[in-house]
């Protein structure tokens, strides 16, 4: 994503059938990293969902980061990136260079260089981050940027729909059973 736009059509159209195909989040957060890695070529991907109560960002899915840097511990929304949880992009084109991360030497010892931070949104609240992270200094395109708050966009409708299809499914489940028990009366 250095000299020109990586996200191109293909990659876009593979990315929200990947996200519009699943009733699942954890296997369509799955796919999602795993995609945006091979098609961006970077070290890593993370999408994490914002957890009120506690103010952290729980991951849902990783790719390409080792378990020592997944484990290193809680990622408090409030230290970490913090610019994202305003519903902003944070954009760290080089580590060496900011404070904004809450974990930096386990970053550098990751082999950790750039990291994308895209806020997840819906209704316009932030619920959560897809992180991108890249073994080399990286520079962004304001389109790419632009390409990437829309998939945060995406990434949030259908965390919103999955959670709408779930809690339907249940009450579903709950109908079935009560009617279930009035038949075997």
């Amino acid at each position: 994503m250095a000299d020109k736009e990586t996200l191109d059509i293909d990659v876009f159209m593979a990315v929200t059938r990947a996200i519009a195909q699943s009733d699942q989040l954890d296997l369509m957060a799955d796919h999602l990293t795993r995609l945006l890695v091979g098609a961006l070529g970077i070290k890593g991907c993370t999408v994490f969902a914002l957890d009120i109560d506690t103010d952290e960002l729980e991951i849902l899915a990783t790719f390409g980061l080792s378990a020592e840097y997944v484990n290193k511990g809680p990622v408090l929304s409030a230290k970490s990136l913090r610019h994202s949880r305003g519903g902003q992009p944070v954009i760290i084109p080089d580590i060496e260079t900011s404070d904004q991360l809450q974990y930096p030497e386990n970053a550098r010892a990751e082999g950790i260089r750039a990291i994308v931070s895209i806020p997840i949104k819906i209704y316009d609240r932030v619920i959560g981050d897809v992180r991108l992270y890249h073994g080399a200094p990286w520079d962004v395109s304001g389109d790419d940027v632009d390409s990437l708050m829309l998939l945060g966009e995406m990434v949030g409708l259908a965390m919103q729909y999955t959670r709408v299809l779930n809690a339907l499914q249940a009450v579903r489940d709950t109908i079935d059973d009560v009617h279930s028990v009035w038949l075997n009366r």
